[in-house]
């Protein structure tokens, strides 16, 4: 089941509306959502990242060997990091789309620089096939997930966040509760030392410094990484794809099993390229 996630802003809605008169109904709507919300209910999610989906292969592979996972585990969500297709065109996108519904939970994505197309940057096929999933905001049980835009393109390295995103998690992080445990969820790696990590993901980071952020989620990295930035850990995974390797030669492939219980989030690796 692909949820639409609830709240988005993105580059073409700035230029047309404005920061300001975009981002105002919008949050004054998550707001209230977040009032309504219990704080401390134990819950389970998945953090899977870089799908890079390429021909059928992948389609049978994610099929059998992922989603039935997944779904075996009854998550309250899935969350995917990007990445989602190899070259970001729309065949691409429209069959990791189809295969994707196979999963009995809400799905989130965020974009990654593989969903944009190389040569052109066009992400058209991607925006068409997950709406809504460049920058947005979503609340589970008292948690809160902000989930941003960290790519410039295809580009793979070398890289800085859009301004539109800073902008985007400086307004959102205006209306959300300080108190209430918060996971940021974006495609480049933010640990510090990390090869590719944007030249100004410290500015992302830094916004968090009044907030109760818990978690950072990543991809882009294909490796297990543990980074430190205040309470929060910051994490990047193996490859979840059929084809890619990882960038550390682990022979693995898998997600993250996350549970959130009062206030922190542990995980688990979950191994799918194995016998099960």
């Amino acid at each position: 089941m692909i949820q639409q996630p609830p709240r988005n802003y993105n580059r073409r809605d700035a230029l047309r509306l404005g920061a300001a008169a975009a981002l105002t109904p919008l949050f004054s709507r998550w707001a209230a959502a977040a009032d309504d919300a219990k704080a401390s209910d134990a819950f389970t999610f998945i953090v899977a990242n870089d799908i890079h989906y390429f021909d059928k292969r992948c389609a049978q592979w994610l099929a059998d060997r992922v989603i039935k996972r997944m779904n075996d585990q009854k998550p309250d969500f899935c969350v995917i990091l990007g990445d989602m297709s190899e070259d970001g065109t729309k065949e691409q996108n429209a069959a990791v789309h189809d295969v994707l519904k196979g999963l009995k939970m809400p799905l989130y994505v965020c974009v990654g620089n593989h969903d944009h197309q190389a040569g052109n940057d066009d992400r058209k096929p991607f925006e068409d096939h997950f709406p809504k999933s460049i920058n947005y905001l979503f609340e589970h049980r008292g948690w809160q997930f902000v989930t941003v835009d960290s790519t410039q393109g295809h580009a793979g390295s070398k890289t800085a966040i859009h301004k539109d995103s800073l902008t985007f998690t400086a307004e959102a992080l205006k209306t959300l509760d300080k108190k209430r445990p918060t996971a940021l969820l974006t495609h480049f790696p933010m640990g510090n030392f990390l090869p590719n990590r944007p030249t100004n993901a410290n500015d992302l980071l830094v916004a968090f410094a009044e907030h109760n952020l818990q978690a950072v989620f990543n991809g882009h990295f294909h490796s297990k990484t543990e980074r430190a930035w205040g309470d929060a850990t910051v994490t990047t995974n193996t490859c979840c794809s059929f084809h890619r390797q990882n960038h550390d030669f682990d022979p693995r492939k898998g997600y993250f099993l996350c549970t959130a219980k009062d206030g922190k989030v542990s995980r688990e690796y979950i191994q799918v390229n194995s016998p099960m």
